[in-house]
């Protein structure tokens, strides 16, 4: 059996606009454990079969120390037992202290960034630590080597000099088509902002974008993936 390892991660700190999503892992827990649903993926695959999810609860924060050591190094931890480990946010500003944990046990590493912004800028709103700015520091830091980027219909100039800067690979929601396919090489990370898709499938996010992804669109995303996933993060869920 696949053991799959969960990790809340209830940081907002870097949200721009409204706080609250440090609140979501909790009420994201309650609806996967759920009997209004059942476990039964799809794919055949028993998500809640005893034994193949690995709570590990969530990291606590002391205010002592820097966040990003704090969950840069208990990521680390999760990942030992080498079970794929889904990360429960908080804002898209924790994608950056993960990614430097997942990095060095992988070597070789592609993104799939699913979300309506980018998150490229170099520093929002003069904060280099922003929501708004993880994968410009992950980028920096080589912590991959592909972004791939899907579902976007906010960029602006500054996103297409770092979209150049970096290398990025794009695909804009309006052309995000079932013909579309992806062409890994290496293992993927995933990171799934739920605002990449429509409001009217998931409301509760801070920065509503119109024109966005369906969830039936996400999951065939997902499960076109041809390589082993090691790692993702599912952020930016406001329960406010």
């Amino acid at each position: 059996m696949t053991r799959i390892a969960l990790l809340g991660i209830p940081h907002d700190e870097n949200s721009s606009f409204m706080k609250g999503a440090s609140e979501a892992p909790p009420h994201i827990r309650r609806e996967l454990f759920s009997d209004c649903y059942s476990s039964w993926s799809e794919t055949g695959i028993d998500v809640c079969d005893p034994g193949r999810l690995i709570d590990r609860g969530d990291i606590q924060f002391d205010g002592s120390s820097d966040p990003w050591d704090v969950i840069e190094q208990q990521v680390g931890d999760a990942m030992e037992s080498g079970d794929p480990l889904i990360c429960l946010g908080g804002d898209h500003a924790i994608t950056h202290p993960i990614m430097r944990a997942v990095r060095r046990r992988h070597s070789h590493l592609t993104i799939l960034h699913i979300d309506a912004h980018a998150d490229i800028y170099h520093a929002y709103q003069g904060n280099p630590r922003s929501h708004a700015s993880p994968f410009a520091r992950i980028m920096e830091e080589r912590l991959a080597d592909r972004l791939i980027q899907v579902g976007l219909r906010t960029i602006n100039d500054h996103h297409r000099e770092q979209f150049k800067r970096f290398g990025v690979e794009i695909v804009e929601a309006g052309h995000c088509r079932e013909n579309v396919r992806l062409d890994l090489k290496t293992p993927v990370y995933i990171s799934i902002d739920i605002d990449a898709l429509d409001p009217a499938h998931a409301p509760g996010v801070s920065h509503r974008e119109p024109g966005g992804l369906t969830t039936r669109q996400v999951i065939d995303w997902i499960q076109a993936i041809d390589q082993p996933i090691v790692a993702a993060d599912i952020v930016e869920y406001n329960p406010r």
